[in-house]
């Protein structure tokens, strides 16, 4: 769709394994995409949650910050790979595709593409990124725990990201000011991270321990849900 998509491919590929080279392909990233690329709004408001992670998890305070260093890389590789399959016209969660397949898309805002990638990647991938780092690690996802009490830990620091974000990238893909707009408006406002990544802890405890076929299917519906959810967010501004 871009002349540089082959760039972003260079750029998460391999996957990265530390959170600071999920920063870089990021960056990477952020300095490949034109303003006009919905992509590069996902992705800077993206980079901008991993940053306040790292540092949060630097500050100390939490019981398990290897958890929660390893759940941002194995959460950072669930985008990276949607995009790769996008990129090479292979196949990835229509969560993700309803946004890959409008990024040029003038009409649509700044803000729209960032909540619509942050509702794809929290609602669809965050459970499994939870089921991965506590199978690795040997841990369960359930209320109470260490790891959860660290994965909530965050919240705050992230709702308020978010809410800056919701100002700054409220204007259209190219960076002009925006009309007045009813349905965007209550779209934003309704969005909400942190609920979103306690439904996300919550599908994970559900899916947790179910053989593989019924926990595909169960994602299948999420994926269903997920998508019809960015697609609203993703209706162009008049």
């Amino acid at each position: 769709m871009f002349p540089y998509d082959e760039k972003i491919l260079a750029a998460i590929r391999p996957l990265p394994t530390t959170i600071p080279e999920v920063l870089g392909a990021m960056q990477s990233i952020q300095a490949i995409c034109a303003d006009e690329d919905g992509l590069k709004w996902f992705n800077w408001l993206y980079s901008a949650v991993t940053q306040t992670i790292e540092s949060r998890v630097a500050e100390g305070g939490f019981s398990d910050p290897a958890w929660l260093s390893q759940l941002d890389v194995q959460f950072a590789a669930l985008y990276f790979n949607a995009l790769a399959s996008a990129l090479t016209g292979g196949s990835c969660p229509g969560c993700w595709g309803a946004m890959f397949a409008v990024r040029n898309q003038a009409r649509i805002a700044r803000i729209q593409f960032a909540l619509a990638g942050m509702n794809a990647h929290i609602n669809h991938d965050l459970p499994l990124a939870v089921m991965a780092t506590s199978k690795a690690a040997g841990t369960i996802p359930r209320h109470g725990t260490p790891q959860y009490n660290d994965y909530t830990g965050v919240n705050a620091n992230l709702d308020s990201l978010i809410e800056t974000a919701k100002e700054t990238l409220n204007v259209r893909l190219p960076g002009d000011a925006l009309p007045p707009v009813t349905h965007l408006e209550a779209a934003i406002a309704a969005w909400n991270l942190g609920a979103a990544r306690e439904s996300a802890w919550n599908t994970a405890e559900a899916l947790w321990g179910e053989p593989p076929a019924p926990q595909a299917a169960h994602m299948d519906v999420i994926d269903g849900l997920t998508t019809v959810i960015s697609k609203s967010l993703l209706v162009p501004v008049p």
